[in-house]
C-alpha cells in the first residue's frame, strides 16, 4: 500500500501530537504537516509529497474551520477533508458535508477506527461514524429542503430495484452490506448506486439517502 500523506489541523497541542505519533506508527501514514490553525496550508501547495487526506478539527478555537476547509479545497484540491470532533452538532456536520467533506471520525475513536477511516477516504469512499448515520439523516433531509432541492417522484424513473437499494443506503447500509442482504454481487450494488445519482442528479450517498427520507415524508 502506498504511503498516505497527511495535514493535521488541531489546535490542542496534546492532540495534535497525539494523533501525529499515533499515525506515523502505523507504517502506511506520514503527517507531512500539521498546524493549529492551517498557517502550513499554503506551504504545501506545489510540495513533493502534497497531502492525500486533510485531518480538520471542526472546533477550531481562532479560525472558522469552514471557512478554512474552503481554503483547503481551493489550495490543495486533490487532497480529500476528514472533520475530527469529540461530540459535534449535526448542523455542523452537515455543512461539513455540504461543503464537500469526505467523512467524519470521533477524537476518541479506536486506534483501529482511526486507520480504517482514514484509509477508506484516501482510497475514495464517504465515511461517517456508525453511530451518527442514523441520527444525521433526518437533518440531511432538512437542509435539502432549506437548501431549496426539489425531486418529485414523477420526474425520476427508478427501477425496483434500485429503490430496494436507495432504502437501503437510507437505512446506512454498505455496498457490501446490501449486496448480502439482497444475494447480488458489490459490484452489481457499485452499478446501481451509480444509476441511482445519475437519475436523481446527486453526488453522494448521503444526498440518496437524504432523498429517500425526503420521499416518504411527502
Amino acid at each position: 500500500m502506498a504511503t498516505i500523506h497527511i495535514l493535521l489541523i488541531e489546535d490542542n497541542l496534546l492532540l495534535r501530537e497525539g494523533i501525529s505519533d499515533m499515525l506515523n506508527d502505523q507504517g502506511i501514514f506520514k503527517v507531512v504537516a500539521k498546524s493549529e490553525n492551517g498557517d502550513s496550508v499554503l506551504k504545501l501547495k506545489g510540495a513533493e509529497y502534497p497531502p492525500d487526506v486533510v485531518l480538520l478539527d471542526l472546533g477550531l478555537a481562532k479560525t472558522n474551520s469552514l471557512d478554512l476547509m474552503q481554503v483547503l479545497k481551493e489550495e490543495l484540491p486533490s487532497a480529500k477533508i476528514i472533520a475530527m470532533d469529540v461530540l459535534p452538532g449535526h448542523v455542523d456536520v452537515m455543512e461539513f458535508i455540504n461543503a464537500g467533506g469526505a467523512g467524519f471520525i470521533l477524537k476518541n475513536a479506536s486506534r483501529a477506527e482511526w486507520i480504517d477511516t482514514i484509509t477508506r477516504i484516501a482510497a475514495g469512499e464517504q465515511v461517517l461514524p456508525p453511530t451518527m448515520t442514523q441520527s444525521l439523516f433526518t437533518e440531511i433531509v432538512e437542509l435539502a429542503i432549506t437548501t431549496g432541492r426539489d425531486l418529485h417522484d414523477e420526474a425520476i424513473q427508478l427501477t425496483r430495484r434500485e429503490l430496494e437499494i436507495v432504502d437501503l443506503i437510507a437505512n446506512g447500509l454498505s455496498n457490501k452490506e446490501i449486496a448480502t442482504d439482497l444475494y447480488i454481487s458489490t459490484y452489481t450494488v457499485k452499478s446501481h448506486v451509480h444509476n441511482i445519482l445519475e437519475k436523481l442528479d446527486l453526488n453522494t450517498r448521503l444526498q440518496v439517502a437524504a432523498f429517500a427520507h425526503q420521499k416518504d415524508t411527502d
